[in-house]
């Protein structure tokens, strides 16, 4: 799945938050793409470029789960 986050001048002062926000979304297998406001109203054709893009490439794996979170009763070799 596919998320679309279009940030104003405000996430400038928060990157450290957006780029742990972003890890967690992809670690739970989703994709992120990220915008400035103005990239969208001033280019928008290369804006919808990349979102057209990432549609047609494969998504990618969530990440796998650290052994503490893994479910019980899995193999050892799965883990």
């Amino acid at each position: 799945m596919l998320i679309v986050e279009l940030d104003g001048g405000q996430h400038a002062e928060q990157t450290d938050y957006d780029e742990h926000r972003t890890q967690y979304l992809q670690s739970m297998g989703y994709r992120v793409l990220r915008f400035w406001n103005n990239d969208v109203l001033a280019n928008i054709e290369s804006v919808l470029e990349v979102i057209l893009e990432a549609v047609a490439s494969p998504a990618p794996h969530p990440s796998p789960l650290s052994i503490g979170e893994r479910g019980p009763g899995m193999p050892e070799s799965e883990k």
